[in-house]
């Protein structure tokens, strides 16, 4: 499909800058099947779901994986080098998006304060690098010592990030380091949200998807077909994709909370809708057309235009019903993208 199907128009001043406090007061646009969109906010969930649902979260954390330094000796006059880490490789290495990469070589190490370096070794074909950390201590140990968080490119140009930022931008959920973007639909929820939801009889399994800062990338190709999607790595874990499964039986919905989650759970299921675990890359890219196996619905905020994600939900709900739920949400003063408001999507109508 020709991506300029999936633009629209969004005023600056609706993209989100801080998240909304506390968390599940932000606003939730309801959209099922072709019915009327509700106006609600994120702690109505409990009575917006039915009992033996299972909402599916991303319990991956978000890592300082973003880096600035000085190509050669952080005190000499190198050249300024930027480095956003989206996929790890081993224990030492990880494929990074570089600013200025044109000013590196093969071998260069670039020093990024605090004693800690990292050394250029390979180019791919999409202008990133593979940059290895040299030494004992884990990646992550130095990055919490010299990176900062890396925050979306549509709040980072308007604002640095601050150590508010390592709380804001990590969801309760967060226990497997690896992501350098964060699940932002699950942004919202809290422990008083949770019990709720679990009073009302709904359930809820983690699965573990690395968000990697591909995820930020415009679509540049004129047609879906021609865009290349970067790969991250996830897991779904056999126990849990046995209770998925065993819920779907039981007439629960599978309710992804998050793209990040609903990506992963459809790279793991097959057309007979048996999800299976899974754990390796996926870059799967989901276009109108594409028959859903895995979820039934989906939690999600507000996206960019043109974006994949876009081309996600509107795959998932229509293009012509997503169009009108984004205008609605613009008429009406919903904050966007990470950490603004969120919508739910139910294709099959009201419980």
């Amino acid at each position: 499909m020709r991506v300029d199907l999936f633009d629209f128009a969004l005023p600056p001043d609706r993209v989100a800058l801080r998240p909304a406090s506390p968390r599940d007061s932000a606003r939730l646009l309801v959209a099922e099947g072709t019915g009327p969109l509700g106006d609600r906010i994120v702690r109505d969930l409990p009575g917006l779901l039915r009992r033996g649902d299972v909402l599916v979260f991303n319990d991956t954390r978000v890592i300082p994986a973003q880096l600035e330094g000085i190509r050669g000796n952080p005190g000499g006059a190198g050249a300024r080098i930027g480095a956003t880490l989206h996929k790890r490789i081993d224990l030492r290495r990880w494929q990074a998006f570089v600013r200025n990469g044109k000013r590196l070589r093969g071998g260069d190490v670039i020093g990024f304060g605090n004693d800690v370096t990292g050394v250029a070794e390979a180019l791919h074909a999409d202008g990133s690098w593979t940059l290895c950390f040299p030494g004992d201590e884990p990646v992550e140990v130095l990055l919490e010592r010299a990176g900062t968080m890396p925050l979306p490119p549509y709040i980072a140009g308007k604002r640095p990030a601050d150590e508010q930022d390592r709380l804001d931008y990590q969801t309760m959920f967060a226990a497997k380091d690896g992501a350098v973007a964060a699940p932002t639909a699950a942004l919202h929820f809290t422990a008083e949200l949770m019990a709720g939801l679990a009073q009302a009889g709904v359930l809820s399994e983690t699965l573990t998807l690395h968000v990697g800062a591909g995820t930020f990338l415009p679509v540049k190709a004129e047609d879906t077909a021609e865009h290349a999607m970067h790969a991250e790595w996830g897991r779904i874990e056999p126990e849990v994709a046995d209770r998925l499964n065993e819920a779907r039986a039981r007439g629960g919905r599978i309710i992804a909370v998050g793209t990040t989650s609903l990506r992963l759970l459809e790279s793991a299921t097959g057309a007979d809708r048996v999800i299976r675990p899974f754990a390796g890359d996926t870059s799967i890219f989901i276009t109108p057309g594409y028959a859903f196996c895995a979820i039934d619905g989906l939690m999600t905020n507000f996206h960019l235009p043109r974006s994949t994600l876009f081309i996600l939900v509107s795959a998932l709900m229509g293009l012509e019903r997503m169009q009108a739920v984004y205008a609605h949400a613009i008429a009406n003063d919903y904050r966007f993208y990470s950490y603004g408001d969120s919508s739910l999507l139910l294709p099959g109508g009201p419980a």
